[in-house]
């Protein structure tokens, strides 16, 4: 690898540190090349991302990022799991390890907060920001639906008087 691709490999690492919500390190030393490809599809289908760099250019890349406590962590065989959403990248990294005892988490940072093994396992067990998002929903929409059906309530009370009336009557 040449200066440049170095250099261009560096500023993409960069780039990953500071807009990824979440990066996980781990050590995948041990793991056949079916097991990485398989930790590679569930991060896509959780929409997260799995790199493996040279740990020298992602010291490099990590000087005065956010994410610039994980540099102690970046020694041997590792692999950086990242996303987007604060939460997915720990998901995918916890299932994983449960499944390969060879796959070991180091720890990570989530923004600019430094967290050890036991805070990814943490952060795996928050709900995904869908699930966030659906529950805000669900919580918005509750009080609407209550206001429609004590609107629509009257409506219905005397409609079913009315038919009960013309029953008598009949």
């Amino acid at each position: 690898m040449d200066r440049a691709q170095k250099e261009k490999l560096v500023e993409e690492l960069g780039q990953i540190f500071e807009s990824s919500g979440v990066v996980v390190v781990s050590r995948y030393e041990g793991l056949t090349v079916a097991e990485m490809q398989d930790l590679r599809g569930r991060a896509r289908a959780a929409d997260a991302s799995v790199r493996v760099a040279k740990n020298r250019l992602a010291k490099i890349a990590l000087e005065g990022s956010q994410c610039a406590s994980i540099a102690a962590l970046l020694d041997g065989m590792t692999v950086l799991t990242y996303s987007e959403d604060p939460v997915a990248a720990a998901k995918v990294v916890e299932d994983f390890a449960k499944d390969n005892k060879k796959f070991e988490i180091l720890g990570g940072n989530m923004g600019g907060t430094a967290l050890d093994r036991s805070g990814v396992e943490a952060v795996s067990k928050m709900p995904s920001r869908e699930e966030l998002i659906a529950s805000i929903v669900g919580c918005i929409g509750a009080p609407a639906s209550n206001i429609a059906g004590a609107i629509g309530a009257p409506a219905s009370n005397i409609a079913s008087i009315l038919s009960t009336i013309e029953e008598k009557a009949a």
